[in-house]
């Protein structure tokens, strides 16, 4: 293979993403989604070859080596198709419904994604990962593209029929969906049918939901906690706890260098495939501080931070917001940047560390990672606990305070060696979506820990969007890179970033924070809302069209937009006595009735909202000096106890410019008591008198506790 600096780049050089540049030097006539692209595909009467993935996906790179980088496989697309590649993280429009097709068509789906249409965008082929050529039984490129030219020459009609019928069968399936539903209104009972759901599909031995492959799923924990708190269901709260200490230990945690990976390919967590995720580092450290909140266990308390050492440390840009991943291949390779052999862990480490890491970390000396292709074991280890540091204490009659110490030093030791491989890519643009959840998870973790450093990142990230990715209309852009702000924003962009814009104003009181939410929020109602079923579309009402406008409420890997903007409205209107929010969340919550009732448990971030709906929830408005010892020993209080159907506000005689009409109309009448810091709790629609007495503050709020 020519090296790149011989090879001529095609169109997507011009590229901002990684992932398109990546393939800016295959041999492929590679167009971006453009209208230069269908013209051509209309111009010459060839149908298109569209190919979606994203930079850290390790089959994407295998297929782009397999097909991509064949010259005689490029020779074979660029004569029957135009070839469109996209990323999927760039446009995540055009991969979900490319990705409905795909289910539809074949039963199943996933990334390398690959569609063949009309010129005019209706499918009538998909498939995931396709070889170069033919193998146990699966079709290769360099026989499935005659045949499809051979097609769309000789039997076209067929193919345009096909095409057709799925395109119908998309947009009916579309319309139908989310039809306003008789069911019975959403209630305390469709909660507890989420959590039997759960339960159901719990596994008791390993933690986490179903079989492999296994996902995170950090929104089924948060959730477990709420309804724990709800109905004191032990088995709930244990589900959690259990999910949260196995993945913790096991390999999908990079135990040297922090931070999940992004799921297992196993059912004990121990294989994960290796790229790491900025959202999932942000879901899963708001799950691990809201699980100490809840039980005060000072192992989530310490997988939160090291979370967050990982993000602030390689997932940071300079200027201050996140970047997106972290790829699973390093020298062509997946997972050999965190892969051991013990031959390996002997050479860092003096005899006596060695053989504490290898039991600790439980090397084998025929490896526990097996090649891809052959099955077998590599002599390769993913480093992963059996134990935890607790449990080697006993076992060993040592402090734990001792083992910590000894794990601590045996990790930088191996953590400082590994740093001089190879690392995987990195995929540096920053999405407002996932970056809103770091804002969020940061300041969550801020209030927990009592750490200001987290908020300081929280709050540069916010301003990082709000100066870069935020127009004077109130507009936001999915993505930033080098200078560019492109791709106009989507509804995960509005919601994830408002759920961040809210929890840093809860973290900060700076009231800049909640106009700006109530702003995008507003925003948000406009252009995304649908005005005849309810609910909000994944893209705004002046963006292009393709084929459907999507409506999602099921959370996959990340929490529904949809889901996220329920809770962030209910949220406002606590915190702004706007009603019109919570009406609103309410005709969201009944568009969704059916799809919810069948599978509550599909759908656990709106649940999470439902739970605040139904309360009882409280307002809290402390009224003080910020900088006063009582002050900050009120908000604390608040901060150590989890208590998640709450909104906080501060009052205080700030300046003008960091108030806003909303906190001015909700809290200009409640004062501090004799210049003491006053808490003023209103449950359930219902004001208590005010007190300066923390604990009473807290008897208000969560009488259970008392």
């Amino acid at each position: 293979m020519q090296p790149k600096s011989d090879r001529k780049p095609n169109r997507l050089i011009f590229e901002k993403s990684p992932y398109l540049l990546q393939h800016a030097y295959n041999p492929v006539d590679w167009y971006p989604w453009s209208p230069e692209a269908f013209k051509k595909a209309e111009d010459e009467d060839k149908p298109i070859f569209l190919s979606i993935g994203y930079s850290t996906c390790h089959w994407c790179h295998i297929m782009e080596k397999e097909s991509f980088e064949d010259a005689e496989v490029a020779e074979l697309l660029n004569d029957a198709f135009v070839c469109i590649k996209v990323d999927r993280e760039e446009r995540p429009d055009l991969d979900s419904v490319y990705m409905r097709v795909c289910q539809q068509l074949t039963g199943s789906g996933g990334w390398p994604l690959n569609i063949i249409m009309t010129p005019d965008k209706k499918p009538f082929f998909a498939a995931t990962y396709i070889p170069g050529k033919s193998r146990f039984g699966q079709t290769g490129m360099k026989e499935l593209i005659p045949r499809v030219k051979e097609l769309w020459t000789r039997r076209r009609n067929e193919l345009l029929e096909s095409a057709v019928k799925v395109t119908e069968l998309l947009q009916e399936t579309e319309k139908t969906s989310h039809e306003t539903s008789a069911t019975e209104e959403l209630g305390a009972s469709t909660l507890d049918e989420a959590y039997f759901q759960l339960s159901q599909n719990f596994d008791d031995g390993n933690g986490g939901f179903g079989n492999a492959p296994k996902f995170p799923s950090p929104h089924n924990l948060t959730f477990l906690l709420r309804y724990w708190k709800r109905t004191s269901e032990r088995k709930a709260l244990e589900m959690a706890e259990k999910t949260l200490k196995t993945m913790r230990q096991g390999g999908i945690y990079d135990q040297l260098g922090f931070g999940f990976h992004r799921y297992s390919t196993d059912a004990e967590w121990l294989v994960p495939h290796f790229e790491k995720m900025l959202y999932d580092q942000a879901m899963l450290t708001m799950a691990y501080a809201e699980a100490y909140q809840a039980t005060g266990d000072e192992e989530f308390k310490q997988t939160a931070r090291e979370t967050i050492t990982y993000v602030l440390r390689d997932m940071t840009n300079p200027a201050g917001g996140f970047y997106s991943a972290e790829d699973a291949d390093s020298e062509g390779e997946e997972g050999k940047f965190y892969l051991w052999t013990e031959e390996e862990i002997r050479q860092q480490l003096p005899e006596d560390q060695a053989d504490f890491a290898i039991t600790t970390f439980d090397i084998e000396k025929q490896g526990n990672f097996e090649d891809a292709l052959t099955g077998k074991r590599t002599g390769k280890n993913i480093l992963h606990m059996e134990k935890p540091p607790a449990q080697i204490a006993m076992d060993t009659h040592q402090s734990v305070r001792d083992v910590q110490k000894r794990l601590d030093h045996v990790r930088k030791t191996l953590f400082d060696a590994r740093q001089k491989r190879i690392r995987p890519g990195r995929d540096d643009k920053i999405l407002a979506d996932w970056n809103g959840l770091m804002v969020a998870a940061l300041s969550k973790a801020a209030q927990v820990f009592n750490e200001l450093e987290y908020a300081k990142a929280a709050k540069r990230a916010a301003d990082f969007i709000l100066k870069n990715m935020c127009d004077s209309q109130k507009r936001l852009y999915h993505r930033y890179r080098e200078g560019e702000a492109k791709v106009t924003g989507f509804l995960a962009d509005y919601a994830f970033f408002v759920w961040g814009l809210i929890e840093l104003y809860e973290t900060l009181f700076d009231a800049e924070y909640l106009q700006r939410a109530v702003e995008l929020t507003e925003t948000l109602m406009k252009h995304f809302w649908d005005e005849h079923q309810g609910g909000f579309y994944l893209t705004p009402d002046d963006a292009d069209v393709t084929l459907v406008r999507d409506k999602e409420i099921y959370d996959g890997a990340l929490p529904s937009g949809n889901s996220v903007a329920c809770l962030n409205l209910i949220r406002l209107a606590h915190m702004t006595d706007e009603t019109q929010y919570e009406q609103k969340a309410a005709q969201l919550l009944r568009s969704f009735s059916n799809p919810i009732s069948r599978a509550p448990s599909a759908c656990t971030q709106l649940m999470s909202a439902l739970d605040f709906a139904i309360g009882p929830s409280c307002e809290v408005i402390v009224a003080g000096d910020p900088d006063k010892a009582d002050t900050k020993q009120m908000i604390e209080t608040l901060r150590n106890r989890f208590t998640p159907r709450k909104v906080v506000l501060l009052n205080s005689s700030l300046s003008q410019h960091q108030r806003t009409r909303y906190l001015d109309t909700f809290t200009q009448d409640l004062t501090s008591k004799e210049g003491e810091a006053t808490a003023y709790v209103c449950c359930n629609r219902v004001c208590n008198p005010p007190t300066t007495d923390p604990d009473k503050m807290m008897q208000l709020i969560d009488p259970q506790e008392s």
